[in-house]
């Protein structure tokens, strides 16, 4: 999978990135560090399952990540957008 980032230049899909981010949106919401573990490898998992081997942009892709946060937990979700903004 290729991403198109906010400038136009595309990079391969680093699954430990988004792993990391979403893992540490739960940490800080208390998550805990198992638990925070399986919400961030259930997130990469049903993202890879949505978008398989396409090009997508990052915008795509953060929309679809904070959407099946916010399914599982709305405080994640916000913490994980939030995060995203200032960086």
């Amino acid at each position: 999978m290729e991403i198109i980032k906010r400038h136009g230049r595309k990079e391969r899909f680093d699954e430990r990135k988004l792993y990391s981010s979403v893992y540490m949106a739960a940490l800080i919401a208390e998550y805990g560090e198992k638990r925070s573990e399986k919400l961030a490898s259930l997130a990469v998992k049903i993202l890879k399952k949505k978008v398989k081997n396409k090009t997508v942009t990052s915008d795509f892709l953060r929309k679809q990540i904070i959407a099946i946060l916010n399914k599982k937990d709305k405080e994640v979700a916000f913490l994980y957008r939030t995060h995203l903004d200032v960086s």
